[in-house]
Order: structure tokens, then sequence, then C-alpha cells
């Protein structure tokens, strides 16, 4: 099945600066992806790349399975904001949104509708000059949804939003999502990206780090989950028979390197008594740390 999104040993270098480093990561349809960096770690340069703003010195990248610049159909395949989306100060959020409907041959009834669906009907035909940043985003967002693509790229999409425009973002894109779309979005908001996304990749110095569903990073790290009661000490043989990292003693476990899941089926095939499993409290942001951190440490400059 070809991937919605595809980045393969992406290389950019900006004279003496290698910006990405032999990058490789997938989004598939159906899924929110998190794309993750600190600053300065080649995020906006892979999206640009992908979107055929930008040159790659090697490596290659697909949408819907080919090269951006060979889409039958850019807009009706991928939407995209970066950077806000771009508009003249002067047009009204409905003309800006129209303008670009006329220049792709679509229906001018497209432009209410999309900003119907991204709240902005009642600031529509206000000058997009004055638009706070939240509505600046919803607009950009408004813009990228015009051609009804199965794809989105969204660069900070939650930058400026107040918490009920960012918890109506969620819930948008998880109904998009829903749908069959896939989406990226690069985002600094990790504690909104760990309740939106369904898999996250992670990279430093435009290297990656990690690709995986949310879930199993989070247990990846050093939070793990614990599992307590009288047959502990067998489940431990069991799962460091498998290969998984597990500390602790007869008091409790703790496992690094596997879900809540993956553990509890173990504990059902093997009729193991247990009176706790729980994962350890540990934040998106722990885990981005411990990852970048490390990679920092490795990579050198």
């Amino acid at each position: 099945m070809t991937h919605a999104i595809e980045v393969s040993h992406l290389t950019k270098r900006f004279g003496d600066v290698l910006a990405v480093d032999d990058l490789s990561f997938t989004a598939d349809y159906g899924k929110i992806v998190g794309f993750l960096g600190q600053n300065g770690a080649g995020k906006t340069t892979t999206l640009r790349i992908l979107l055929g703003l930008s040159n790659a010195t090697g490596g290659t990248t697909s949408v819907a399975g080919k090269p951006y610049a060979q889409l039958e159909d850019p807009l009706g395949t991928v939407g995209a904001v970066l950077d806000g989306g771009k508009f003249h100060p002067g047009r009204t959020g409905l003309n800006h949104v129209r303008a670009l409907a006329l220049a792709a041959g679509l229906p001018q009834s497209r432009a209410d509708e999309v900003l119907e669906m991204v709240g902005l009907t009642e600031a529509a035909r206000r000058r997009a000059g004055g638009y706070s940043l939240g509505m600046r985003q919803r607009l950009g967002l408004a813009a990228a949804l015009l051609g009804d693509p199965k794809i989105l790229v969204l660069d900070e999409p939650a930058n400026g939003l107040d918490p009920q425009g960012i918890r109506w973002l969620r819930d948008f894109l998880r109904h998009l999502a829903s749908q069959g779309c896939a989406i990226v979005v690069s985002s600094h908001l990790l504690s909104e990206i760990a309740q939106t996304v369904d898999e996250v990749v992670v990279i430093g110095k435009g290297r990656s780090i990690a690709q995986a569903p949310i879930h199993e990073l989070m247990a990846r790290g050093q939070g793990g989950i614990r599992v307590a009661g009288p047959d502990v000490e067998r489940l431990r043989g069991l799962l460091e028979a498998d290969g998984a990292a597990v500390s602790g003693d007869a008091s409790g476990l703790v496992v690094a390197d596997r879900t809540g899941e993956q553990i509890g089926r173990v504990i059902a095939a093997n009729a193991i008594v247990i009176s706790e499993l729980a994962q350890i409290s540990q934040s998106l942001e722990d885990v981005f740390f411990e990852l970048t951190d490390t990679a920092t440490t490795e990579v050198p400059s």
C-alpha cells in the first residue's frame, strides 16, 4: 500500500550547513503524525522540500506516491499551511479564499464552505489584516482545505490559538483523520501533540531519532509500565526471555520497553496473577527531551 507521505534518505545542504541528514519517515491515511524536533532540527526545511518549495541535495520525497511536482491535481491531493499561510492584509478573508478558489478552477461556493468548516463565517467579510494570529491560522487552514485533499501538512497550526481554539483544532483534525485523511503536524506544543496524534516522528540535527505510535513512544521512556502482584517474578522471566528491559524486585517491576497491552497479553496467556498494571506517569515533553538530548550527545556537530 502506498504511503500518503514518504520521505526517504532525504539530505539538504545550505553551503557548509547540513540541515537534513539522511532523514526517512512515512505517514499513512487515517493517521495524524506529529513531526517534532528542536528549533533548527530541519522540520520546516523537510516540509518545504516535500511540497516542492525547495530542492533536495539527496534522497526523495513523495506525496500520494509521486514527487509533488508530478501530481496531476496538487490542490486536490495535499493541502498545506506553512508560516501561517500568506494573504493580502487589505483583502477580506472571504475574498482571499475566493481568489484561491478561482485560480484553482473551483466554484466560489467552496470558499464559503471551507470558511464555515474552520469557524470563520462571521469574520469572513472583515479584512484579513485585522485578524488575530489564531484567526489567520484558521484562514490558512481554510485555504488548505479548498481542494478537499486527503493529505494535510500543517506547520505549527495551533500557534496563536486560545485554549478553546486548540481544542477545536484537535477535534477537527481527529474528524478529518477518521474520514481517511493523512495529517502531518509540526508543533512545539508537546502537551497538545500528545492528545492529538497517532504517531510521532522525532528528529534532531536533521536526523531521524524515532518514529513510533504515540503510546509506544511513551512506553519507551524512562517512565515505563509498573506491574505488581504475587506472580511478578514469573512474569519477569517471561518478559526477559522475550528481550524486554525489566527492573525492580518482588514488590513491583518496571518494564521500560513494552506497552501495557503487550504485557497484558503475556499475563493473560500465562494465567499470571497481578494486582497492578499501570503506566508510570511521564509526559511527551519528558520523552522528547530524553530522546533529543541523547541524539545531541551522540551526533557530532
